[in-house]
């Protein structure tokens, strides 16, 4: 005769308590009727200021004759990164009918100068034309469908979109800094704030 551990039947004997039926669920529960506490335009708006400080800190920092460094043949130079930041400041609000101050070749910027100071202009001016579009849109205009974009697509998503474009070339500068054994001058301020905090802690 076989003889079934007393492991194995245990576990059976927990498992034929146990209930598989779904609860039932009225269909109103599975909606979110609480107050957003999320507020997308603070948020992005905060989050794109600060990334602007560091995009302009940093371009100030990288000696000019590494402004035109590139990784490889293929890649941008630190100046087309930063430049490329700026047009695409203009060119992903556009996506919502956003229009780009008169004088400015968004196409063209990228590649329009390798000078340290007119960078940094171009990073503020593109700055200010993201800053006052976004601080201008009500929550209806962050709601508003953008059909061309996907059958959900709306404002707030070129908003989001934005501000993951400006994440991805912060990173990608900070990469090309570091290979070039500049420290960011965010990372220098935070160490030497770390060093004042320990010595007064030793006094």
């Amino acid at each position: 005769m076989n003889r079934v551990p007393l492991s194995v039947v245990l576990v059976l004997l927990g498992l034929s308590s146990v209930s598989f039926a779904s609860p039932a669920h009225n269909a109103d529960d599975a909606v979110d009727h609480t107050t957003p506490s999320y507020d997308m335009k603070a948020q992005a708006l905060l989050d794109l200021e600060t990334m602007q400080k560091k995009f302009v800190d940093l371009a100030n920092a990288v000696p000019a004759d590494k402004l035109t460094w590139r990784p490889s043949a293929d890649s941008r130079s630190f100046a087309e990164v930063f430049l490329h930041v700026a047009a695409e400041r203009y060119g992903i609000l556009g996506m919502m009918g956003a229009e780009a101050p008169a004088g400015v070749d968004r196409k063209a910027l990228e590649k329009s100068t390798t000078d340290r100071a007119r960078i940094v202009e171009e990073l503020n001016k593109s700055w200010d034309f993201a800053e006052k579009t976004i601080k201008g849109m009500n929550n209806a205009e962050f709601a508003k469908l953008l059909p061309k974009l996907g059958p959900q697509a709306n404002a707030g998503d070129v908003v989001y979109i934005l501000v993951a474009d400006n994440h991805e070339h912060l990173g990608q500068s900070i990469a090309y800094a570091r290979e070039n054994g500049i420290t960011p001058p965010w990372t220098i301020a935070a160490q030497k704030a770390a060093a004042e905090k320990k010595a007064e802690q030793k006094q």
